[in-house]
């Protein structure tokens, strides 16, 4: 992988990278064809890291549909897929692990302890095989991305992060490879996330910019469903993931809950 992505640079291709652990939606797809439009070669990987995964999460039970993502890809005309095993990214006496002190330990970092670790970790390798131009994330994963920033500066990374907007199934529901996880009735009640963040968009709109009295509603709506157990609900600076108290411009709302035994994400931003 590495000396291939070479030989393209050295050619003057502009490489577009989309990490993915598979299981792919059309959130995916959308950052592939951004990679695409914006890239001379659009590059995929697909790796179910388990370094991003504590002890009694869902690492066993990941969706892995590698056939349908490949041929997903290549319709999508992806020009390079990488797609190692564990032991390939991760040898024997394998112990050298990066960690974004602090920040990686807020909003999903606190409740999932080390999760940044592994994700931070496993980016940055892919970073070194790649050595991307431009890499795309979606917008869903915004702690995410608020930590792989930190990294890209702090470990002097040439690569520029992009993020993109949330892609939404019909009912509004943030498309997630964890979706598939849901009955019928969980994903109803999970509809509640979105509708939520609905109510806080319109009520900043409105003039509300109170963190208090907004985290106040939203919390209310989301504890009144059934079937829901609220992980966070946070306002806070985008870049830093620390609490403000006002909601400007910029500013993330974003919340976290467990339906059933599934873990959803969603935000946004403050316009």
């Amino acid at each position: 992988m590495q000396s291939h992505c070479r030989s393209l640079r050295t050619g003057g291709s502009v490489i577009g990278f989309v990490p993915t652990m598979g299981a792919l939606h059309e959130g995916h797809l959308s950052l592939m064809r951004r990679a695409r439009s914006e890239c001379h070669t659009a590059v995929a990987s697909i790796f179910v890291n388990p370094l991003q995964f504590a002890p009694g999460e869902d690492f066993a039970k990941y969706p892995r549909t590698f056939e349908a993502d490949y041929r997903s890809l290549e319709m999508e005309g992806v020009d390079v897929l990488f797609a190692p095993d564990a032991a390939e990214m991760y040898p024997n006496g394998s112990v050298t692990t990066v960690t974004v002190s602090e920040l990686g330990d807020r909003l999903d970092g606190a409740s999932r302890p080390g999760h940044f670790t592994g994700v931070a970790t496993v980016v940055a390798k892919l970073f070194h095989a790649v050595a991307p131009t431009r890499a795309y994330f979606g917008q869903k994963d915004a702690a995410q991305l608020a930590v792989l920033r930190q990294m890209v500066r702090d470990l002097n990374f040439e690569v520029e992060l992009v993020g993109c907007a949330i892609v939404r199934d019909k009912d509004g529901l943030a498309l997630s490879s964890r979706n598939k996880y849901l009955n019928a009735i969980e994903r109803e009640h999970a509809l509640v996330l979105h509708r939520t963040l609905l109510q806080l968009e319109r009520m900043i709109a409105e003039g509300e910019r109170r963190s208090t009295q907004l985290a106040r509603t939203g919390m209310e709506a989301l504890n009144a469903e059934p079937g829901i157990r609220l992980d966070y609900l946070a306002i806070v600076n985008a870049n830093t993931l620390l609490p403000v108290s006002s909601a400007e411009t910029g500013t993330l709302v974003a919340v976290a809950a467990h339906v059933g035994s599934t873990r959803l994400i969603d935000n946004f931003l403050v316009a």
